[in-house]
């Protein structure tokens, strides 16, 4: 077993190549080849999403041995090489613990051990599908993405501080849309005859507004900083949704890696907005009925497997999580209690049957169940 300063060094190695990675991210592709690693892994941490990256940037969905097997019904490639990620280690605080540290907290991390996953690629299988595949079809139909558009410029009309208008083309002095900061406004150019190419911009400019307000750490940033980012937002939600990105331009991003500290706070801002994106751009495509596939009478919930139960149920969680709007996030947790119920009915069922099937087991009255003691 290895000693614990072998363990450290292990740990340290392990997080050292991940900033290295990081700092060379000097070229679009590279920094493409990043933006589609937190696309997928939204729900991450900047450090895990950093982990990833830098061990398998090819990376799309991972898990724990075991659950690959029992979530979704798979199996791990003998030889598979595991990919590392943090999780925190929480202690219990003594009251000597809380006079030490300064707080009242019951609890608190302290520090951080590096679990083996495997990514869906290094697995075989049954086949995981996630809303993303119903959406992407459905995104297919450029009427779809004008809903969309539409949507999310009504939202921004709506529930924001944000004015959002369009004028002609001809009027933007050759740009797509800007972001008028002393206004606080948005405009896209309305006769734009690429329906995705209008909705990029949209995802676009919105990211100036959260990245590049008055109050903002890059207001004074060169607009190439700033361009590079808001396009990395719209790269990373056009990514989300499915729509092809191949050909965007992410500006010039060699600079970044010559000041470690504005290249980290760079990227923690562009998963921040890109969170804030992907959460709307999921709950209006739901409202939409752009996932409506899935309600269809082969996705009902009763003729679903367990295993996309189980998918729906963490990814309904994970989604409850982002939300940000009430509404939406009202609407995620009817449809996760929906999920939940069925499942609980199915396992009742599962009980009964075997209990049915096996008489001769059966529970001591006498003896209080001891699994749910810790």
């Amino acid at each position: 077993m290895p000693s614990k300063a072998e363990r450290d060094a292990w740990k340290e190695k392990l997080v050292n190549d991940a900033e290295q990675k990081i700092l060379e991210l000097t070229d679009s592709d590279k920094f493409k080849d990043y933006l589609n690693t937190l696309s997928k892994f939204h729900g991450y941490s900047q450090g895990n999403i950093n982990l990833i990256f830098a061990q398998d940037p090819t990376a799309t969905q991972v898990a724990g041995f075991k659950q690959w097997q029992t979530d979704f019904n798979r199996h791990v490639n003998k030889g598979a090489k595991s990919i590392r990620i943090s999780a925190p280690i929480i202690k219990k605080l003594s009251e000597e613990d809380k006079k030490r540290l300064g707080t009242t907290d019951e609890r608190a991390i302290v520090g951080y051990r590096y679990l083996p996953v495997f990514d869906v690629s290094q697995t075989s299988g049954e086949p995981v599908l996630s809303a993303k595949d119903f959406v992407k079809e459905n995104l297919a139909d450029h009427q779809n993405v004008t809903s969309l558009y539409n949507a999310f410029k009504d939202y921004l009309n709506q529930q924001t501080d944000l004015q959002v208008s369009e004028a002609p083309l001809a009027k933007l002095n050759g740009a797509k849309g800007y972001f008028q900061l002393s206004t606080n406004r948005i405009v896209i150019g309305g006769d734009e005859p690429d329906n995705a190419l209008k909705l990029k911009t949209l995802y676009h400019e919105y990211a100036h507004s959260q990245l590049h307000g008055l109050k903002s750490a890059f207001k004074d940033r060169p607009r190439a900083y700033q361009e590079t980012q808001a396009e990395a937002v719209a790269y990373v939600a056009m990514q989300n949704i499915g729509v092809d990105t191949s050909n965007y331009s992410l500006g010039y991003v060699a600079t970044w890696a010559k000041d470690k500290a504005v290249i980290h706070s760079a990227l923690s801002e562009i998963q921040q907005v890109s969170n804030k994106v992907i959460a709307l751009s999921d709950g209006l495509t739901e409202q939409l009925g752009l996932q409506e596939a899935q309600k269809d009478p082969e996705y009902d919930l009763k003729k679903r497997s367990a295993k996309e139960l189980n998918q729906s149920y963490q990814g309904l969680q994970q989604q409850i999580k982002q939300a940000t709007d009430p509404q939406q996030k009202s609407e995620l947790k009817n449809q996760l209690n929906a999920v939940h119920q069925e499942i609980s009915e199915r396992t009742q069922k599962q009980l009964k049957a075997f209990a049915k099937e096996n008489p001769e087991i059966k529970q001591s009255d006498s003896e209080p169940d001891q699994s749910l003691k810790r």
